[in-house]
């Protein structure tokens, strides 16, 4: 059995008030549209994306994944759209219909739907809310799907049903064509309803077999700032009560964002509030998380801290390793067990051997530095000459006094020592101390200026 995945993702969005295609709103840091698309991957599916306003960037920011693009020139309803994709549908095909503003869709939800469906059924997938308001009524007939009424053309017994229609079917290719070349537009709002194609399933004694999402925010679709807002909510809830389930202690479940995968290799791992995760970051055993910390594609080691306000990007931790309060680690950068990195330190594309400390003010870019290192207050790499970057190395033991510049490319040897305020732009012998000074001189009688 082929399963053909058809997500409809013409609409405009008016009420999202963006120049921005509504399904390239984002949910925790990924697209809507992706999100389905990687949820129907799961079943291992193929995809047709049926696209209207703003295609060109729709199609653009999925360039990366392998779907099949259909066009949707005028919105003409949901029937309107499926019918523009089921030429690229078998006969024996096994359709799945998914919209690209419902972003929460569960892959086993959508999995019981396809396994339960055969030659003589439709799978339909609803829900009961206690506001149905605006949705398409299930009209039942002694417990059995009789047709889905439309708000707009519901009359008040039809307004007082709860259950509503999700708009997610699956169904056989070869009947789903079928019907929607009977579907007629003779309704309030003058479209092509793809529920009329329950109606149709109905009078020819296919039946309707009916199925529920875990919650109702599984199905809720997105039409402003507010239903995204909304569903951004529900989705981190459910990332941080998986991460307390897993035996994180989290210092408020409700200052947690995590746009993208947070994997949590240990036990005791603690994460203050107003924390961000994104991409790919791993956590180890006994790590902490000060407050507001971004932290981006990330391998923490067992037992480090991060403290406050620090920023992480692109880089690998060890064990027992101490960053922060304010400190930013670039991509490339990686940081031996026992290292120390302390306030306003910044680090870009330097591996930073055991037990080295950089505690203060300091900038530390395109350098390798050895075990055991002392790095002062306010020292610089001055890496960059406007057109390329160079190299510091800083072997072992060695210790650089505080306001120091190391003008790269520049090596200082093993335990040497770099007196306080040297500008190094010669290798610095190991064993020996390195000093540039200027020569110290007092003017006698100088006056302070004075304003007249």
């Amino acid at each position: 059995m082929k399963i053909k995945t058809i997500i409809l993702a013409a609409g405009q969005g008016t009420r999202m008030k963006s120049k921005k295609a509504k399904v390239l709103h984002e949910i925790a840091g990924k697209s809507m549209l992706r999100r389905v698309v990687e949820t129907s991957q799961v079943l291992q599916s193929e995809i047709i994306v049926v696209y209207g306003h703003d295609g060109e960037q729709v199609k653009q920011s999925l360039g990366d994944l392998s779907i099949s693009w259909v066009e949707q020139a005028e919105q003409l309803g949901t029937g309107h759209a499926v019918q523009q994709a089921i030429s690229q549908v078998g006969s024996n095909d096994t359709v799945l219909i998914l919209y690209g503003d419902v972003p929460l869709i569960r892959s086993d939800t959508l999995s019981k739907m396809i396994e339960a469906l055969s030659d003589e059924s439709l799978s339909l997938l609803t829900v009961k809310l206690d506001n149905p308001a605006g949705y398409g009524r299930i009209k039942r007939s002694s417990g059995t799907v009789e047709k889905i009424v439309e708000q707009k053309d519901a009359n008040e017994t039809d307004l007082a049903i709860n259950e509503v229609n999700t708009g997610i079917m699956a169904v056989n290719g070869g009947v789903l064509a079928t019907w929607l070349s009977a579907l007629k537009n003779n309704n309030g709002q003058n479209e092509y309803y793809l529920t009329d194609v329950i109606e149709m399933a109905v009078k020819q004694g296919v039946s309707i077999n009916t199925f529920h999402p875990h919650d109702a925010f599984e199905v809720e679709g997105v039409n402003s700032k507010a239903q995204l807002n909304t569903l951004e909510r529900y989705y981190q809830r459910q990332q941080a009560q998986a991460l307390m389930e897993a035996g994180v202690t989290l210092a408020d479940k409700d200052r947690i964002d995590i746009r993208g995968d947070l994997t949590i290799t240990g036990e005791d791992v603690s994460i203050d509030v107003n924390n961000v995760f994104e991409g790919s970051v791993s956590l180890g055993d006994g790590v902490e998380v000060g407050p507001n910390c971004v932290i981006k594609n990330a391998t923490v080691g067992a037992n480090t801290v991060i403290k406050a306000n620090s920023v992480l990007e692109d880089c690998i931790l060890g064990n027992d390793v101490s960053v922060g309060p304010f400190a930013r680690i670039r991509p490339g950068t990686v940081l031996a067990n026992n290292t120390h990195v302390g306030n306003f330190v910044e680090i870009k594309k330097t591996h930073v051997g055991e037990g080295s400390k950089i505690s203060h003010l300091s900038y530390i870019g395109d350098a390798e530095v050895g075990k055991g290192v002392n790095i002062g207050a306010g020292t610089i790499t001055c890496n960059y000459d406007g057109v390329n970057k160079f190299k510091t190395t800083i072997e072992d033991g060695a210790f650089i006094g505080s306001g120091t510049q190391l003008v790269a490319p520049v090596t200082i040897g093993a335990d040497a020592t770099l007196g306080a305020g040297t500008t190094l732009s010669k290798d610095a012998p190991k064993d020996a101390l390195t000093v540039t000074r200027a020569k110290q001189i007092t003017l006698k009688g100088w006056k302070k200026p004075t304003k007249e």
